[in-house]
């Protein structure tokens, strides 16, 4: 099954270079036997070029991406930091930004468990983005992400710099088995909440799972069901307990090549500032634009690709 889906995924790589080699000779033809005097034909010409042009860049840079869990779908987790209701408002920008972003890719995103600010924003949210290529992108965004504004929320109009922290790991297929010992866990059941706190619900749907030995905790509210939260919680948990295997494989390779590894969690990777001036700025790339709104709205390409092909 697996060496299956490797090769078609191979094949529709080739595929698609086949068809951009098709229609680059096709324009090579036309352009040699259009006449200089045909401004309309040669404009629409110029357009088809760069938009093949665009279409090739894009495949070059999918080879970045050759990771064995690059390819799959996201699991992408944002947490407020300290500062109450500033920093709960900025992780809400973040998540709209993220989900701006994944529109702009055609990806789906299912929203697992969000608990909300006590006043305004979100304390946590974690979604499932789905689509090709979207953990490949994304793992770029993992860190701490730092806004400084004019506060919305103060009296006195002052300047406030807050921070979230971005985290994410690769959705897990059903090829790769993780076992787990149901001993091992710990689950209890709630209330969903909505936005405000309320109860959306009567029973107690919600899940909540902790893995005793690593204490990681996952939770879900969103489904119809507390048999679907269970089940989702349960794959967000596996592809923690996946991720954790990884680090533990990467920290010991480090330590015997004498290496050592940065650690994205916890490091401010990005600034975005809208007080005094107006700027997003990379900390790891140094790349940088002074279009904060674009970049709110979801156009962080620039950012990811820099960082990739820096890696």
């Amino acid at each position: 099954m697996k060496l299956s889906k490797e090769l078609s995924d191979l094949k529709s790589i080739v595929s698609c270079w086949q068809e951009l080699n098709k229609e680059c000779q096709d324009l090579e033809e036309l352009i040699d036997i259009t006449e200089e005097e045909d401004k309309e034909t040669l404009s629409q010409l110029e357009k088809d070029v760069k938009k093949l042009e665009g279409e090739i860049d894009e495949l070059e840079f999918k080879r970045l991406l050759s990771g064995e869990h690059d390819k799959n779908s996201a699991i992408l987790s944002i947490h407020a930091g300290a500062g109450g209701t500033e920093s709960c408002d900025w992780a809400q920008m973040l998540l709209r930004m993220y989900a701006r972003w994944a529109e702009s890719k055609d990806y789906s995103i299912q929203t697992v468990d969000l608990l909300p600010g006590d006043e305004a924003g979100i304390k946590s949210v974690t979604v499932i983005i789905k689509g090709d290529y979207a953990y490949g992108y994304l793992k770029a965004e993992r860190g701490v992400h730092r806004l400084v504004r004019i506060s919305p929320f103060d009296a006195g109009k002052r300047r406030h710099t807050s921070f979230a922290s971005v985290d994410v790991i690769p959705e897990i297929t059903d090829e790769i088995e993780i076992e787990i010992n149901p001993k091992d866990l710990r689950i209890d059941t709630y209330r969903a909440r909505g936005a405000g706190g309320q109860h959306v619900n009567v029973t107690d749907s919600a899940v909540r799972i902790t893995h005793l030995p690593t204490n990681i905790v996952v939770q879900c509210q969103n489904e119809r069901s507390q048999h679907q939260n269970k089940a989702t919680a349960m794959k967000i948990l596996k592809a923690r307990l996946y991720e954790l295997e990884e680090e533990k494989k990467k920290e010991k390779l480090s330590q015997h090549y004498g290496g050592k590894q940065e650690i994205a969690w916890g490091s401010q990777i990005r600034s975005y500032i809208l007080h005094p001036y107006n700027m997003v700025k990379d900390h790891r790339t140094n790349i940088e634009t002074g279009n904060t709104q674009a970049v709110l709205d979801g156009d962080i390409d620039r950012f990811i690709e820099a960082y990739l092909k820096k890696q």
